[in-house]
């Protein structure tokens, strides 16, 4: 998928539809000139609801979709028939979509399950006919409810991506090359900073036929949180990873300070980032002899880490053993 076709963030306006009236229709048949009244129900406005779909990816669809509209609801008629109720409108979305009012940008709901649907906008309730109003003193009422009004409003919709594993690094670390490797992902890989532009996932196989999903978040600078280089655009797909895979360059100048100033991007964007679980991968390491790793090693931080190398494949079994070890 081209980089111009993954969009997260889209602002789209949704009305529901207008319930039908009630029907004041009082009976009159040839030997029943005065029946009474058999007014029907107005039928409910269509509802605005969206849907998650496994199956998608990005919001791109909506991109040229803006507005969207349900129908309105059919009124009553005679002999208490009941309007038809009006279509709903489904909006198709890839799990791990937030709903957001657009005036406050308080979160409605979220979508995490394949085919999980959560209605955007109600639809107005259909009036009801004149046979709810006969009473007593009041045998043949002329008059019936009219139908809701449709309610509308501008809402966001915010894609974050859903998966077990997050790569986590500056650019240019070495992460597409690592997704590339342990899943059939294939995503775009130079020697330039921010070749990932856009989030990539792919598939691990593991052993007894397990997996798990990675997710290659693109890359990180320092002042990202205050929208720096690619700013927050793509720090909110980190928040739905269960475990953090920092990935550092072996020829990085310090790998204890990179590790520190990454931890402290995602601490700024969201304190809460610091509470998942944290594996250390040390990329780019065919290039170090044993002496030099021991001596690495002594000033790593105290999480779970790993020597790698995604040319030769070196500890790459290894590296998929901790992060099974982390989420299972």
């Amino acid at each position: 998928m081209g980089d111009s076709n993954f969009v997260d963030y889209i602002k789209i306006h949704c009305r529901s539809g207008r319930g039908g009236a009630g029907s004041a229709h009082l009976r009159r048949e040839k030997y029943i000139p005065k029946g009474g009244p058999d007014g029907g129900d107005g039928g409910r406005g269509g509802h605005v609801i969206v849907r998650a779909n496994r199956n998608m990816w990005t919001l791109l669809h909506l991109r040229y979709q803006k507005h969207i509209k349900a129908s309105h609801g059919m009124p009553g008629a005679s002999a208490m028939k009941t309007g038809a109720d009006g279509e709903d409108e489904y909006i198709e979305v890839p799990l791990g979509t937030i709903a957001k009012d657009a005036d406050t940008g308080q979160v409605i709901f979220e979508l995490t399950e394949h085919n999980e649907e959560r209605v955007l906008v109600h639809g107005g309730r259909g009036g009801l006919g004149n046979t709810h109003f006969k009473s007593a003193t009041n045998q043949t009422p002329r008059y019936a409810q009219p139908g809701e009004e449709e309610t509308e409003g501008w809402f966001i919709l915010e894609l974050k991506v859903l998966a077990d594993v997050g790569l986590v690094g500056f650019p240019n670390a070495g992460k597409s090359t690592l997704l590339s490797v342990v899943s059939a992902a294939k995503p775009k890989i130079a020697n330039y900073a921010f070749t990932t532009i856009t989030p990539n996932l792919g598939i691990v196989s593991h052993r007894n036929n397990t997996s798990f999903v990675m997710a290659d978040i693109p890359g990180i600078i320092e002042g990202a949180a205050e929208g720096k280089g690619l700013g927050i655009r793509f720090l909110r797909h980190i928040e739905r990873n269960s475990t953090l895979l920092f990935l550092i360059p072996a020829d990085s100048d310090d790998i204890a300070v990179e590790y520190q100033v990454l931890l402290k991007e995602l601490e700024k964007y969201n304190p809460e980032l610091l509470d998942k679980k944290r594996v250390l991968a040390i990329s780019k390491s065919d290039m170090l002899d044993e002496e030099l790793m021991a001596e690495i090693e002594k000033d790593l931080p105290l999480v779970p880490s790993v020597f790698i190398s995604s040319v030769t494949n070196m500890n790459i079994d290894k590296l998929k053993d901790i992060l099974w070890q982390q989420f299972d």
